[in-house]
């Protein structure tokens, strides 16, 4: 099949870059059709390919990207896993990875595709169904016909566009109304990294019906130091008086190049808590929107970054509070080392008559070195009137009073500086509601204090050790 009007030649005559991601679709798209794909299916992926090659890659004259710079992305061409053989690996790759020893449900896909060996589904029961996008797809492609990128809008979102271009694989998640997951479900999403180049798009669905409740972790690790693309969708959409409680946890490899979208939808008297934790990519920008869709609705957001060396971690946001009486709350905490930067680009959006919204919006961040450097906007655009919104953000350096306390009470400096940082950073991983999952994150935020202290030391001591990039 032909991609239409020739998308791909034109978006490469346009802007080489852009053409080396639009490039490889004829090629899949002609595999696609022969694998037996339903035709509303490669319908979909032609229209994120157009959406994307009538933009291209964003650059810092964009409004919503001029803090974050994807020069290091341009200098790699990336070969997405669509229609490539899945990579194996040994399953004792996974001991030691976060969550692992979680009394779970888990779903694990490497590099974008399924990978039953290492996954532990829920056994199956009437009112779930959890199992990976595309045995659904290739079993009952009609039913996901309305839903799939039925709610993540492709308008200004260029990665979301590639995303439903070249998708693979993901979890799609049904909670029928009324039930509840008897535990968590990990989706375990495994960036190889047996060569670099690679480019996977995940995909998730995530469905929780009326007076439904579930707790899901959403997890991305790399195995080696390569330069790799991840760029996952989640799609989420929480019915009337259910409750969700979302972690995505991010550590990929610092060579890497992450890019997430979560688009949220909630119904009438919904109850949210998604948490965004990162720790690694060269560059991370997560897109979180959520839209507010029923009365008496509440939305948590929580985001904690941590970066050091070269990295650059981006959280962008609009919560769209569209019928009265929603409450929304956001609370995001960055911490900076060497020449990291951090970008927040929070928005409140109050419609006309969702009045009764309380809305608060904080961005809190420590830099821990004279280079870290932080761009942070929050912002409110109320169009009712009869509202309580509020938003705030903060940068700094450790409060050196605080310092001088801990060490007048005998706590070493290295030890006093990572207890603040910590304390710092529990502002946010309290806020998780899973005791065993919020337990974990808590642990390895403080072992990556303590290994960035322990570099600094070095480095203090005469080390030449480089700064990672």
């Amino acid at each position: 099949m032909k991609t239409p009007d020739n998308l791909t030649e034109l978006a490469g005559a346009a802007d080489p870059v852009t053409g080396r991601f639009t490039a490889p679709f004829q090629h899949l798209a002609d595999r696609l059709s022969l694998s037996g794909e339903p035709s509303w299916l490669l319908a979909l992926r032609q229209a994120g390919l157009a959406a994307f090659a009538a933009t291209g890659l964003p650059t810092t004259q964009d409004e919503d990207w001029r803090f974050t710079n994807l020069a290091p992305l341009r200098q790699f061409e990336f070969t997405p896993t669509l229609g490539q053989s899945p990579v194996d690996i040994p399953t004792e790759a996974l001991d030691g990875l976060a969550f692992h020893e979680l009394d779970a449900a888990r779903l694990v896909f490497v590099d974008g595709h399924y990978a039953p060996a290492l996954s532990s589904p829920p056994a199956e029961e009437s009112g779930f169904e959890i199992r990976p996008l595309s045995e659904a797809l290739a079993a009952e492609p009609g039913t996901l016909e309305r839903e799939l990128a039925g709610h993540a809008a492709l308008e200004g979102a260029p990665f979301t566009a590639l995303n439903q271009a070249y998708f693979t694989d993901g979890a799609l998640v049904r909670v029928a109304a009324g039930r509840e997951l008897a535990k968590p479900l990990h989706v375990l999403f495994v960036s190889s990294g047996t060569r670099p180049g690679l480019a996977v798009h995940p995909r998730n669905l995530i469905l929780i019906g009326d007076g439904a409740a579930a707790t899901i972790i959403e997890h991305y690790v790399g195995l080696q130091e390569q330069a790799t693309l991840t760029n996952a969708v989640t799609e989420l959409v929480v019915g009337d008086g259910a409750r969700v409680e979302h972690l995505r946890f991010q550590e990929e490899a610092v060579s890497a190049f992450h890019f997430g979208m979560l688009r949220l939808r909630q119904g009438r008297e919904s109850n949210v808590s998604a948490h965004s934790i990162s720790l690694g990519a060269r560059i991370f920008r997560h897109h979180v929107d959520p839209t507010l869709e029923g009365e008496r609705t509440e939305c948590v957001l929580n985001g904690l970054y941590l970066a050091r060396g070269r990295q650059l971690a981006d959280h962008h946001m609009v919560v769209d509070h569209a019928r009265p009486n929603g409450a929304s709350h956001e609370y995001f905490n960055g911490i900076l080392a060497d020449q990291a930067r951090g970008v927040f680009h929070g928005r409140i959006l109050v419609r006309p008559g969702a009045q009764k919204t309380d809305a608060k919006q904080t961005n809190k961040n420590i830099l821990l070195s004279d280079d870290a450097q932080v761009n942070t906007k929050p912002q409110l655009e109320i169009y009712a009137d009869d509202v309580k919104c509020t938003h705030g953000a903060t940068i700094g350096q450790l409060d050196p009073d605080s310092i001088f306390y801990l060490r007048a009470r005998g706590i070493p400096l290295e030890t006093a500086r990572r207890m603040l940082v910590h304390s710092f950073a529990g502002e946010i991983t309290d806020r998780i509601r899973y005791a065993p999952a919020r337990e974990e994150v808590d642990e390895i935020v403080w072992d990556w204090l303590e290994a960035l202290e322990q570099v600094h030391i070095g480095r203090r001591d005469g080390s030449d050790e480089p700064v990672p990039a």
